[in-house]
């Protein structure tokens, strides 16, 4: 085999801004709809245009974006049969990844998990008694938001799977905001019992990893994410 030419590989800035816009998309700072245009961006991220233009053509592959002229794109916008899709992908991606984790994860990556959980769970606590609605709730729920997807890829990487993670990078992004607004709704109205249930899934799940058992963190993760999935597909489509 010809000796192939030394690569160095540092981030670019085409890199740092499909990251940047990518984690927009998905924490719902850029919404499902919305119009942007390359300047737009390049002038939010204090960049030239042009490695937001290669972001862009990155994230239409990922179909995060839909290009609507030759300097402007939209946040994609699913309908109600595509997102289902999407979600029924992230199920069994989901279930293996946890199936994978229970019999290949570290003591570290474990205790790690753990410690997740436990800062969620002591965040949900400062929720009792708090005023519905305020800014403090918000706070909070947005916190144990963040700490639950970070449960969520401590389990893909304890997988010990690239592909099944690259995988699961790509489908985590579908619907993202929706997850947010189900969790919001349900913590401001008077279904914070089903909050409780999501901690106490993530618990079992957590259990069974720690135990090595992988037929029983398939099956949790499975039901888990199933349910969650519904959730966020009716808040999204009701009314």
């Amino acid at each position: 085999m010809s000796r192939l030419p030394h690569l160095s590989s540092p981030v670019t800035l085409g890199d740092q801004a499909y990251a940047a816009i990518r984690e927009a998309i998905v924490s719902g700072a850029l919404k499902r709809g919305e119009k942007v245009t390359e300047r737009g961006l390049a002038e939010s991220l204090t960049i030239s245009a042009t490695p937001v233009r290669e972001a862009l053509r990155r994230l239409e592959q990922d179909r995060l974006v839909e290009r609507t002229g030759p300097r402007s794109v939209r946040i994609a916008k699913f309908d109600k049969e595509e997102l289902r899709e999407f979600t029924m992908i992230e199920d069994v991606l989901r279930a293996l990844s946890a199936r994978l984790a229970a019999e290949k994860s570290t003591a570290a990556q474990r205790r790690e998990m753990s410690a997740c959980l436990d800062e969620a769970q002591e965040l949900r606590s400062g929720l009792d008694g708090g005023s519905p609605g305020s800014a403090e709730e918000l706070r909070i729920v947005l916190e144990i938001q963040r700490l639950m997807r970070h449960f969520h890829a401590l389990v893909d990487r304890a997988s010990g799977n690239a592909t099944l993670v690259q995988m699961l990078n790509t489908v985590d992004a579908f619907g993202s905001d929706e997850r947010q607004s189900s969790v919001l709704s349900e913590v401001r109205g008077e279904d914070r019992e089903a909050v409780d249930e999501r901690f106490r899934q993530h618990r079992a799940i957590f259990e069974a990893i720690a135990a090595g058992d992988g037929d029983r963190a398939e099956e949790l993760m499975r039901a888990h994410s199933r349910v969650s999935n519904a959730s966020r597909i009716e808040t999204r489509f009701s009314g």
